[in-house]
């Protein structure tokens, strides 16, 4: 399995033709304590870019992108009755959507682990 990072702080796991997006660590870090998420239905068609989720902290409301184009297929039902794991897990059980992707070469504009550290640390 591979991970990619955007600079807009989402992160996409890929397995296969299967992607499973959420927010990085530095992101729940920076919005404080989730109170609520909204994650996409599945079925829905997200370009590379499109506003794909909200995230709402006890700070702000901030919109999850999609790191990539593709086809959503389950949203994470978890985050409705247990928004906090985003915060505590951000990078693992709080993620927030799989899709199927349409293009894997969008891969190709996307971060690594390494490169998104260096990024980060400018920040």
């Amino acid at each position: 399995m591979s991970r990619y990072f955007t600079e807009d702080h989402e992160w996409i796991d890929v397995d296969g033709d299967v992607g499973t997006v959420g927010i990085s660590d530095y992101a729940q870090g920076q919005l404080g304590d989730i109170v609520f998420v909204d994650v996409p239905e599945a079925g829905k068609s997200l370009a590379k870019g499109d506003e794909a989720a909200v995230v709402e902290s006890v700070k702000a409301a901030s919109d999850v992108y999609s790191p990539v184009s593709g086809s959503v297929i389950e949203g994470n039902a978890a985050l409705a009755d247990e928004p906090g794991l985003v915060n505590t897990d951000p990078e693992g059980e709080g993620w927030f959507f799989k899709l199927t992707l349409s293009d894997a070469s969008q891969l190709d504009g996307l971060m690594d682990e390494t490169a998104y550290q260096a990024f980060v640390a400018k920040l």
